[in-house]
């Protein structure tokens, strides 16, 4: 039965533990068609584990799943999954667009579908000129995208990709970001992981931040910036200074961090302060409050909340 207006994928309350380690601790999730989530967390946090749950790959302990309106298991939610995993899944004596379109057939494309499909996704992930090159002697960053491309062929409406950018160049990077921002536009929801935190500022991706089994955090990328991230200023002087209110001395170097939207208002409050009379300041450097600082924040709480 079809389920057009279909959330892309929910998830409720999933635990998974191997033996007496409980891996995942009543995980909740949801994305919508076009939209692109951001699932961050530290290695071990349950990432990988959670994933190959959603796809089917793996049994959860309790909790429900629903895919694209489908139960987990069934064959319309397997149709609906595109799925690409860290390890590299290419078929090296075949041709790029062989890898393709072979892909595609298995997902049910007919021949000639899939090779139309199969120009597509080279043009998307700039594989073009590589079409009839084999697989095995393809660069490293053209084999990220040649793997990246097949998670794709058959248009699937909601797409995993786990860590589809590790080690591969700029050039790969970029392309398999663009064609992540695609997926979107065409409407499927896209679950993205990484541990280069500027590629989720790059898609302007939600967020959901996993730790210790748990989701701890989630939000849009704003949200996430403005309610956990830190803003820092640093003073430098030509003499050493001491600490006052809200600002801490290091030497020459005095630095204030907070969440305030303007960092630098702060700086004439300083100046101002009987504590530097005389003291000449040398040089300012402020750096805005970013994800990677939001994200460390919370993992901090996080931590110190289950410890």
């Amino acid at each position: 039965m079809s389920h057009p207006h279909a959330l892309g994928l929910e998830a409720q309350g999933i635990r998974k533990s191997y033996g007496t380690h409980e891996v995942l601790r009543g995980v909740d999730l949801r994305v919508e068609p076009g939209q692109i989530l951001g699932l961050l967390g530290q290695n071990g946090a349950g990432k990988s584990t959670l994933i190959t749950i959603l796809c089917g790959l793996r049994r959860t302990d309790s909790g429900s799943i629903s895919i694209c309106g489908h139960r987990p298991a069934s064959t319309e939610a397997a149709r609906s999954i595109g799925y690409a995993p860290q390890e590299l899944g290419i078929y090296p004596d075949l041709s790029v667009a062989q890898n393709l379109a072979a892909f595609g057939e298995l997902h049910g494309l007919g021949r000639r579908e899939a090779a139309s499909r199969a120009g597509e996704v080279m043009d998307l992930l700039g594989l073009t000129e590589k079409q009839g090159q084999r697989a095995s002697h393809l660069s490293g960053g053209q084999q990220r995208r040649l793997h990246a491309g097949m998670a794709i062929m058959h248009h699937p409406r909601l797409v995993f990709m786990d860590e589809p950018t590790v080690g591969a160049d700029v050039e790969a990077r970029s392309q398999i970001l663009r064609a992540v921002r695609q997926l979107s536009d065409e409407g499927a929801a896209v679950v993205y992981t990484s541990h280069y935190l500027a590629e989720f500022e790059e898609l302007g991706s939600d967020i959901a931040i996993l730790n210790e089994g748990r989701i701890v955090a989630s939000g849009t990328l704003e949200e996430i910036i403005s309610s956990h991230g830190r803003a820092e200023v640093t003073l430098e002087f030509d003499r050493p200074v001491a600490s006052f209110d809200g600002w801490n001395a290091d030497g020459r170097l005095l630095r204030h961090i907070g969440d305030e939207a303007d960092p630098g208002s702060r700086i004439g409050e300083a100046l101002a302060s009987p504590t530097l009379q005389g003291a000449r300041l040398t040089d300012v450097r402020i750096r805005q409050a970013s994800l990677h600082n939001a994200y460390l924040q919370i993992i901090k709480e996080s931590d110190h909340v289950t410890a």
